[in-house]
Formats: structure tokens, sequence, C-alpha cells
């Protein structure tokens, strides 16, 4: 019982030929981080940072600014502009931080404002009963 087993050493490309019926040049895969190379995460876009701020802080217009930004940013990643999409994505990034700052000082010159009106209003009316009731005395 002698068998031959014979094996093919020669890359299959899957029947993918030139032009000239020669095989493809061969391609070495992707080194990734196991063999040391560092792997570039991909620009942020902040959309949904930016969706928020244009919903519930919506100052001066800066919140959809910052969305129309972020779709820029989107676009530009999908179509393979990094450099672009980057761009576009830390001018979202600070449009969306200014939002944040903006409301937030906002929100609290609100709060002073009504903390200080509501003490005002009830010295007012704390002077005006008093008032009455020494008009009514004499």
């Amino acid at each position: 019982m002698d068998s031959s087993v014979s094996i093919d050493l020669q890359p299959h490309d899957g029947g993918k030929r030139g032009q000239d019926g020669s095989a493809p040049p061969y391609s070495y895969p992707y080194p990734g981080p196991a063999q040391g190379f560092p792997v570039q995460q991909p620009p942020r876009d902040f959309v949904l940072w930016s969706l928020f701020n244009t919903i519930f802080c919506n100052v001066c217009c800066l919140g959809f600014m910052a969305l129309v930004f972020s779709f820029k940013a989107r676009d530009r990643k999908v179509l393979g502009d990094t450099s672009g999409a980057g761009s576009y994505g830390k001018t979202a990034k600070c449009l969306n931080i200014t939002v944040v700052v903006l409301s937030l000082l906002t929100a609290i010159l609100i709060i002073i404002l009504l903390a200080t009106g509501v003490v005002a209003v009830s010295e007012a009316v704390q002077q005006n009963q008093n008032r009455n009731s020494y008009n009514f005395g004499n």
C-alpha cells in the first residue's frame, strides 16, 4: 500500500489572475497591535453630545452649529478623510464645551437672580405689611 500525497505550496488566489495570466503579488496582512504596531483610532465626531446640546442647551444656536460640525465630521470619516474629520470633530468638541459652559453660567445666573429676587420681594412684602399695620393703628 504505497500511497503518495502531494502538497501544493503555491499561493491560492481564488481564481484571480492578472491580465497576463500571472498570479497577483502576495499581500501581507496588516500588522495589528499583537505585532507591536499601534492601532490608530478614528477621529471622534461627538454627534450624541451635539444632539443633546441642540435639544437641551442650545445657547445662541451654538448647539445646532456643533451638530452641523459633528455631521460634517461623520461624513468625512465615512469618506476616509481622517484629517478633515479630525478638524471638524475638534470644532464640534469646542462648540459643545462652549455650549455647556454658557448653559451652566446661565443656569447659575438665573438661580442667583431668582434667589435675590425672592429675598427682595419678601422684604418688600414685609415692609408693606408693616406700613399697613401702622396705618390701621392710627
